[in-house]
């Protein structure tokens, strides 16, 4: 395997939802295996390994809007949990594998209320950490995360 001798690449986007209770917004993050649902690019999103939600259970995702390695059309990454923290609403997941060319990649999600009384509105925080990514910008991949994750907001506030 190839060693990478550039830092890190780092970003964090954020989105405010107005209507979504921070509690409503985290149930649907610890609901691991069907994100598919909220997501606006992504096709599939199912179990295959362990338990929905809980330490060190994967999940197979694909049909995200970016390129894949390797030629094949569908583009796709199993993704374990590996963090989850109830009482601050925290969750990361890294990618164990995939043909979308993301190395060392590291998500964290966070769930941030957002009204006086912690019941109406929250911002959703998404981190990741990632081995820079061949034929990429770090500006490119950021907006990416933005477009999708304020995509995923809207279907929140709006359901």
């Amino acid at each position: 395997m190839k060693q990478n001798s550039q830092p890190k690449w780092e970003a964090k986007v954020s989105s405010k939802l107005t209507k979504a209770s921070p509690d409503k917004t985290w149930a649907i993050y610890t609901d691991f295996f069907n994100f598919h649902k909220w997501y606006p690019t992504l096709a599939t999103c199912y179990g295959i390994h362990g338990t929905n939600g809980e330490l060190g259970c994967i999940r197979f995702c694909s049909g995200f809007s970016i390129s894949s390695q390797g030629g094949g059309s569908e583009k796709w990454s199993k993704e374990r949990l590996v963090a989850v923290d109830h009482s601050n609403r925290s969750l990361s997941y890294e990618i164990v594998e995939s043909n979308i060319g993301f190395n060392s990649y590291v998500s964290t999600v966070k769930i941030v209320p957002g009204g006086v009384d912690d019941q109406e509105g929250c911002v959703i925080e998404w981190s990741f950490t990632v081995d820079p990514v061949e034929g990429w910008k770090l500006d490119e991949m950021k907006k990416l995360y933005e477009g999708g994750l304020q995509g995923l907001a809207k279907r929140i506030d709006d359901s």
